[in-house]
């Protein structure tokens, strides 16, 4: 049963991740993403310092709060003509540096140390029941996620058509009244819960991992947004599963191989995707002087 869990946590941390994640790509956004996963642990350190808890709802509420702030921040310096790398870097180093400090100097005796924050380990999930009633009902981390992933998909949902407009053309969307801004800051929030969600389960660290590379897959695989949801949500299913027994095979980071596996899969996808595969275009090259030489 405890495999079941830990492949069901891995799968909605790569549901939740891999959608917006296909958005953050197609905005070129994928480092915004990278700053949001570091820079919330601030937010999610004194979330717990006030509140004296570890309770999800504060530190989601803590992480939101930090990552509008970040970006806030990073649009502010870009506005202000900071180049857009630079101020990524800037930003998420700093809040993430001041997270790590705030740890060190207030956390030291609980759990919420930095090997939590950065690496985390899924394998725990299954010994922090919720229970109803005398009753458990299922690890803290699943319904955590699975409300997360509840909230992310019923958004996406509802706004589908102007989250897609806002991707492939803000300027069109602005100009037939969609509040782009609005929905930018609406999609980085989500971004925050799935980060501060996945938290206790895979690490910041690996979040990031979860939250571009199977979009990343999917947008080799597809030139259609909706069809890339879907298989970003196909592959990260796969790699949650692939990589829980890859990692009992091999006694390692099951986390880790999991990423890994997802790794493996845009590797696969890079080099034979139909239609932007190095290899497939390399035979068609080929194909096509051969035709042009009879």
């Amino acid at each position: 049963m405890s495999g079941f869990w830990i492949m069901l946590t891995g799968a909605l941390v790569a549901s939740c991740c891999g959608i917006l994640g296909c958005f953050l790509i197609l905005r070129r956004m994928a480092l915004v993403g990278d700053a949001i996963s570091h820079s919330v642990l601030p937010g999610i350190v004194i979330a717990f310092l006030i509140s004296g808890s570890r309770d999800s709802f504060f530190m989601l509420f803590g992480a939101a709060i930090i990552g509008f702030v970040t970006v806030f921040l990073i649009q502010m310096f870009q506005n202000s003509g900071v180049q857009s790398d630079a101020s990524i870097g800037v930003v998420f180093t700093s809040l993430f540096a001041v997270g790590v400090l705030l740890v060190s100097l207030n956390a030291k005796h609980v759990d919420l140390d930095l090997d939590c924050v950065l690496y985390g380990e899924i394998a725990y999930v299954q010994w922090n029941q919720i229970s109803v009633a005398g009753m458990e009902i299922g690890p803290k981390a699943v319904w955590l996620l699975g409300i997360t992933l509840f909230i992310i998909v019923a958004i996406i949902a509802l706004f589908y058509k102007q989250f897609k407009l806002c991707a492939f053309d803000p300027a069109l969307a602005a100009a037939i009244g969609i509040p782009v801004a609005l929905f930018h800051y609406v999609l980085m929030g989500l971004v925050s819960m799935a980060t501060v969600s996945s938290f206790e389960s895979v690490g910041a660290i690996l979040v990031v991992g979860l939250l571009i590379v199977p979009p990343a897959t999917a947008y080799l695989l597809t030139d259609r947004l909706g069809m890339m949801i879907v298989l970003s949500l196909i592959i990260g299913v796969i790699s949650s599963v692939a990589g829980y027994y890859t990692a009992a095979a091999l006694d390692a980071s099951i986390a880790g191989c999991m990423v890994c596996v997802a790794g493996v899969l845009f590797l696969f996808a890079f080099l034979f995707s139909p239609t932007h595969g190095l290899v497939t275009r390399k035979l068609r090259q080929r194909t096509t002087a051969t035709r042009e030489a009879y």
